[in-house]
């Protein structure tokens, strides 16, 4: 795509997208969740970094478009394929055969050579230039481009599996990636303040201390701005027997959550049970089996509304609630009355600051939410999530980094 040091100063709005859209595709075939919120930022960096090097290029895309270090290896041979010359964007956007990228390297290596002169016959746009329009790169003719990225490994084929679709050792691989999610807690003002240049309260002790030096003039002003800290998070999981297949995931979710953010978490079915206790500490193996000991109604039936409703007597209104996250993790299907569950989500939408509503069964095509007890809580949700695989989960984390102050009710938007 560049030679060298080549400038981007050339490159119209066009070619940008072009060259954006198509980067993010090749990474997101390669396994890495560069969803359009991420390109936007790429291409936005692009515009005001204005790199004119290859090597400011890398960080501006690796800066935008990574979420954690384990992405870092496949951004790095996606970016020197596409971004070195070696591989046409053209091409990326016209083949379908993606190789696997552990093999990329020896197919390179291996395959017989081909018939340049037929190829070339054949194919308007010859190979082995860059990203550029109408560019060729120096050694198009001798070379052929290697293949492209493509995610071989299980961890990244399982990525965009349904947890209900997988068997108990895909499972089991699933627990091992879940435990890698970067959990980052959302933020919030704090009652304290430290000095800091661009606040907007004048720190009146360090302002008259320094004006000492000036003959008693305050002619530097000094400033001070509100701290910020973690936002508490709050987890509760249902636990019912519809919920089966993905409870164990949220499992481990729930307890990478209680150990990095300090999470509180709760499971229900028929019943509220809190294990921010049995997960915080320890191995965690014994962490589970003493869970287990302890949810005797785990697959059970469900009572969504009165679980809510014992949770917010028993706990929100003591505190955990007040100004929280709060994530739930249910179907949606309720077997008492959908009223009891609006009441409790009017309630818990006052004690909390944000939401998070995630549902399995929102990654069905066409999903609307006729479910009775679904249709009384979504009224109430500030963000309806999927959470349903890998992937989806990211979104969830996602949902709770940069989870927002609330909307007004007749402005809240929900995915259907």
């Amino acid at each position: 795509m560049l030679r060298k040091a080549k400038v981007l100063a050339g490159w119209s709005m066009a070619d940008l997208a072009h060259i954006v859209a198509t980067f993010g595709e090749v990474l997101h075939v390669a396994g890495i969740p560069a969803t359009p919120e991420r390109r936007a930022r790429f291409a936005q960096a692009i515009v005001e970094v204005d790199p004119t090097q290859v090597e400011q290029l890398y960080w501006v895309g690796r800066v935008t478009l990574l979420s954690s270090r384990e992405q870092i290896e496949i951004y790095d041979l996606v970016f020197n394929q596409v971004f070195r010359g070696i591989v046409d964007l053209n091409d990326v956007n016209n083949s379908s055969d993606t190789p696997n990228p552990e093999n990329a390297k020896e197919s390179g290596d291996q395959q017989p050579a081909r018939d340049h002169t037929n190829e070339n016959e054949s194919r308007p746009n010859p190979a082995g230039s860059s990203s550029t329009p109408g560019e060729k790169s120096e050694d198009s003719q001798d070379t052929d481009p290697p293949a492209l990225l493509a995610p071989a490994s299980d961890d990244e084929r399982l990525k965009d599996s349904n947890f209900a679709d997988c068997t108990e050792d895909e499972l089991k691989l699933i627990a091992a990636l879940v435990a890698k999610l970067p959990l980052v807690p959302p933020r919030r003002p704090s009652r304290r303040n430290k000095r800091h240049r661009s606040g907007q309260k004048i720190d009146m002790r360090s302002t008259i201390r320094n004006s000492y030096s000036t003959a008693g003039d305050p002619v530097d002003l000094r400033y001070r701005k509100h701290k910020d800290r973690p936002r508490r998070v709050v987890l509760i999981a249902d636990v019912s027997g519809s919920m089966e297949p993905y409870s164990r995931i949220y499992l481990h979710l729930m307890l990478g959550a209680v150990r990095a953010l300090h999470a509180e978490a709760f499971v229900f079915a028929t019943r509220l049970t809190r294990l921010t206790r049995f997960l915080g500490t320890g191995d965690p193996d014994i962490s589970y089996r003493r869970v287990a000991q302890n949810t005797p109604d785990w697959f059970g039936g469900t009572r969504i509304g009165k679980t809510l409703l014992e949770f917010i007597r028993d706990h929100g209104q003591r505190g955990i609630a007040r100004g929280a996250v709060i994530v739930i993790v249910s179907d949606g299907w309720e077997t008492d009355d959908p009223e009891i569950l609006k009441q409790a989500m009017q309630r818990l939408s006052r004690l909390s600051h944000h939401i998070i509503w995630v549902n399995p069964r929102k990654a069905a095509t066409n999903y609307e939410p006729l479910v009775a007890g679904m249709a009384a809580a979504l009224p109430y949700v500030d963000t309806f999530v999927s959470g349903h695989s890998i992937r989806a989960l990211q979104e969830v984390m996602d949902a709770i980094r940069n989870a927002r102050d609330r909307a007004p009710a007749d402005f809240r938007q929900f995915a259907a």
